[in-house]
Order: structure tokens, then sequence, then C-alpha cells
């Protein structure tokens, strides 16, 4: 999408969404040049994707953790708490299928009665 002027060196000057002239040069937007310009680094976004991922990860194991009453929510120091009811809440406004925190789990238990 990026129109792009150069400077008398030939690297980018300045990235336009509109043609500032005629013959302006047009890059896609994933292009290194104009990735490089932005400051834009491939490395570091795609770490940042991997940790996004990986805290999704542990957010469902200590789920699962929960669900199977290995620990306790309460086991939790209260930062994590809150970070945790948070990032459900938000997952929960967003129509995720996460497990809730908030008391809906119910276990079966066995009830004692016999046919």
């Amino acid at each position: 999408m990026p129109y792009i002027s150069r400077d008398s060196s030939g690297a980018i000057a300045s990235l336009h969404r509109d043609a500032p002239e005629p013959s302006a040069e047009f890059l896609p937007d994933r292009a290194p040049e104009v990735r490089a310009f932005l400051g834009i680094d491939d490395e570091a976004e795609e770490f940042a994707k991997l940790d996004a991922g990986f805290v999704r990860v542990l957010e469902d194991v200590i789920d699962t953790l929960i669900a199977k009453h290995i620990i306790n929510i309460t086991d939790l120091p209260s930062e994590a708490q809150a970070k945790l009811f948070s990032r459900k809440s938000f997952r929960e406004r967003r129509g995720s299928q996460a497990l809730s925190l908030f008391g809906d789990f119910d276990p079966t238990f066995p009830s004692g009665n016999s046919e």
C-alpha cells in the first residue's frame, strides 16, 4: 500500500498512502525495505507471537490443574489471580471457549444413591 520517496542515496525517505507524484514508486507493506524503514523487527514480532501463544498454553495448563483440583486459584499470588481473571473475563467476552474460573465448573461426584 505505501508509495515511497527515496533520498539521494536511494534509501526510503518517506512513505505515502497516495502517490505524491505520478512516478512515485509503490512497495508492498511487507517489503523488507518498508518494514526496516518503519523499524519493524521481524524476529521480535515472531517472538512476540510465540510468547502470546505460550501464554495461552500456560492459561490452559492452569485451567486444567484447577479443574482437576490439583491446585486452587487461591494458591496463586493475588497478582497472578488478578491477571488470570482479567484475561478470562476478556476471552469470555470475546466468545472464547475457555474454561471459566468464575464458578461454572461443576464436577460430578458419586451421589451415593444406588438403584
